[in-house]
């Protein structure tokens, strides 16, 4: 009895140690497979209540600023598993800018495929119209990494813009149209201008080129005539009438004498009346001094007013005046006497009101 008790105990002491070693086999393999999985997949993204999160990477941004921008904002839940795992891809020699939107959810493994093949968001705007370019470049700066000083620089570059783009610091305005736009955030100022000059040929289809040539208008003329159309009204079925009026004066030889054009040469469009001294405004905007077109546009014209001055209405009439009761409306006239009523009508209106400015 004690022999076969004493042949059996090595047995149960290999199994007692194989087991062992398996516990210890599994341990590590489980704490190796969570140490993977934390590091890697594991949700790494801090949650917000106010949804998705942005990592900016500026241009020429090295691996250190990324991690110092991670740790400021507080983007991450553990910035040392990024960390280890960023050194391990070698991600300081793939930092590509851009704007990062960072899903609750997202692992280091994922955020970092984001991050270096350079899947970054873009972003969507409204330009809205404008009057002169400081205007312009306040709207455009703070959306997209585009440097202000470099935007405003370039507007003012005559060589770069007549080489580029065939226009000069004034006529340059009229590339922009108002309405929605999507860029990458990384976007330059130089990229910019592209991008804009690109929306503006496709608005400049060959129709609209022959509609305009059959008005004796270039399309940067074109825009010009709309900008003051679309400060004149904002009511579509006057549009095209006041562009006739406008068109009729041209060809007549008779100077616009559009009091939005004074208004953007004295730099006051909260005027409601314009007055006799503003007609003498020393600028080659004031249309009572001076015959044809302004220079530039007094704003940049949207494709609503573009398409006014394209596409006119026929008629006689040489004047218009604002309807006194504030509609909105104009009153237009074919000649100068029947002006001069619509015109008292509105000024009687103005002094019931006291309206002096």
């Amino acid at each position: 009895m004690n022999k076969v008790a004493s042949s059996h105990s090595p047995n149960r002491r290999w199994r007692w140690l194989g087991g062992i070693f398996l516990a210890v086999v599994f341990v590590l393999a489980g704490t190796g497979l969570y140490a993977a999985w934390r590091v890697r997949w594991k949700p790494n993204v801090a949650v917000s209540p106010f949804g998705p999160a942005y990592l900016y990477i500026h241009t020429g941004s090295s691996f250190q600023a990324v991690l110092d921008s991670i740790r400021r904002q507080e983007l991450l839940q553990e910035p040392e598993t990024f960390v280890w795992l960023a050194e391990h891809r070698e991600y300081a020699r793939q930092v590509r800018p851009g704007r990062y939107r960072l899903e609750a959810g997202l692992g280091n493994d994922a955020l970092l495929d984001k991050l270096m093949n350079g899947e970054q968001d873009t972003v969507a705007f409204e330009l809205n119209a404008f009057k002169y370019k400081p205007q312009l470049v306040g709207q455009i700066t703070p959306q997209l990494e585009a440097n202000s000083t470099t935007l405003r620089a370039l507007l003012q570059d005559d060589s770069f813009l007549r080489r580029r783009y065939q226009l000069d610091t004034t006529t340059v305005l009229t590339i922009f149209l108002p309405g929605p736009y999507r860029f990458l955030w990384n976007t330059s100022a130089e990229q910019f201008l592209d991008s804009a000059a690109a929306v503006h040929r496709r608005f400049w289809t060959p129709e609209r080129r022959q509609r305009a040539d059959s008005l004796k208008l270039s399309p940067a003329q074109v825009h010009v005539l709309a900008s003051i159309v679309q400060r004149e009204t904002a009511k579509p079925e006057d549009k095209p009438i006041i562009a006739g009026v406008y068109l009729n004066r041209l060809r007549q030889g008779m100077r616009l004498q559009a009091d939005p054009t004074l208004l953007w040469a004295i730099g006051n469009f909260g005027v409601r009346r314009v007055l006799n001294k503003d007609k003498f405004v020393d600028s080659p905007y004031n249309t009572y001094k001076h015959k044809g077109l302004p220079p530039g546009p007094i704003t940049s014209a949207n494709r609503q007013s573009l398409n006014a001055v394209l596409k006119p209405a026929a008629h006689d009439y040489l004047f218009f005046c604002a309807r006194p009761d504030f509609s909105g409306y104009s009153d237009f006239a074919a000649t100068y006497a029947e002006h001069r009523r619509n015109a008292r009508r509105y000024q009687r209106t103005l002094d019931s009101l006291k309206i002096r400015r």
